[in-house]
């Protein structure tokens, strides 16, 4: 039995992740600071006997306390959003970096062994891409002007035609928005940390996280949410471009359980590991399924045509090393788990944010 911090516990993977470690014998102590975008109204008697410490990642002492007696770490505590993250930046940067500096001091003299770190998909940009010709390319970034003239694709340096296929670790970094920048310094600070004090240390990225307890009112967490709080609302799911980007949905179930794999498989140590579902939707194909799952299939998605600044086109990821090194397999896809997450959305209070959201973007000029 193993006593594993998780910060951020209270957020969304952090009370599912509790639930599986508990559930496999282990000990769990919370540290977050219960901000009030994500937790407003959050029932601090729902995590029962669970020891809690209220304070935000950066509070030194609050941290060295939440530490004493710690086997391992699980580093969740971060703001999440790509789009906030534009505007957001002292933010993002020094809850996400500099709370990631303030644990790795902390952790200095502890008998910590091994810390997984929560990072993002963001930090490839746009994802792999081939051409017809079979060569591969994995370092594209979309032109934007002509994404704003509604050619949305990425195309090749001769200007040839691209197809999007799974993106695996190899692929070069390319950070396309201040949140991927604060995720990719928090992986690497982990990992530099552990290398130099001799613990171990797994970063998973994760990508698009879906399932129940997600932050409905909260307009950056993830798009499954967004368009449920929409939905529910009797209002359209707002899509930006034409709605045919793809993203790869990985339920919170098999987020949870790939971290206590990354925890307790010794050959996981030291690396950087994909953690998503390994097939890639369409951003308008899940407002439909989602819709339909809802009983709401008369309302259709409204498709803005606009740009997002900081979001890219196509990213799925290649799971293979998760399953060689964690014996990682999804469980729930999306097709087959939108029932349950309707059922626990029509229980809950969702408060419709997005219009709100897409304001403030486009006061700033980050939509075009």
């Amino acid at each position: 039995m193993a006593l594993i911090l998780v910060t951020g516990g209270c957020g969304f993977i952090g009370r599912h992740l509790a639930e599986e470690l508990l559930a496999n014998g282990h000990q769990v102590r919370m540290l977050d600071a219960l901000v009030d975008q994500v937790h407003a109204g959050c029932d601090l008697s729902a995590f029962g006997s669970l020891e809690l410490i209220r304070a935000d990642i950066r509070d030194m002492s609050a941290v060295r306390r939440a530490l004493k007696d710690v086997d391992a770490v699980v580093h969740l505590a971060a703001a999440v959003g790509v789009g906030q993250s534009m505007y957001e930046i002292a933010r993002y940067v020094g809850t996400n970096d500099l709370g990631t500096a303030v644990l790795l001091e902390a952790m200095i003299g502890m008998p910590v062994r091994r810390i997984v770190v929560a990072s993002s998909m963001s930090v490839y940009g746009e994802g792999m891409y081939v051409s017809d010709a079979g060569e591969r390319f994995g370092h594209v970034r979309r032109n934007s002007k002509l994404a704003k003239e509604g050619r949305f694709d990425p195309i090749g340096p001769c200007g040839e035609a691209l197809m999007p296929v799974p993106t695996d670790e190899e692929k070069p970094v390319d950070l396309a928005s201040i949140y991927a920048l604060t995720k990719y310094a928090q992986e690497r600070q982990v990992l530099i940390f552990a290398e130099a004090y001799g613990l171990e240390a797994v970063a998973l990225r994760l990508f698009n996280v879906f399932g129940s307890g997600q932050a409905l009112s909260n307009p950056y967490t993830g798009v499954l949410a967004n368009f449920a709080a929409r939905l529910a609302n009797g209002q359209p799911p707002t899509i930006f471009e034409d709605g045919r980007q793809r993203r790869d949905f990985v339920h919170v179930l098999d987020v949870a359980h790939a971290f206590r794999l990354a925890l307790e498989r010794p050959q996981a140590a030291g690396h950087v590991i994909n953690v998503g579902s390994g097939s890639a939707y369409s951003i308008a194909e899940v407002a439909t399924l989602l819709a339909d799952a809802m009983g709401l299939s008369g309302i259709k998605p409204k498709i803005t045509g606009k740009v997002r600044s900081g979001d890219i086109r196509n990213c799925s990821a290649d799971i293979s090393k998760a399953r060689e090194l964690l014996g990682f397999e999804p469980k729930h896809r999306l097709e087959n788990t939108l029932c349950a997450f309707v059922e626990w959305v029509r229980g809950v209070n969702a408060i419709d944010r997005s219009a709100e959201m897409q304001h403030q973007l486009e006061e700033r000029g980050l939509v075009s």
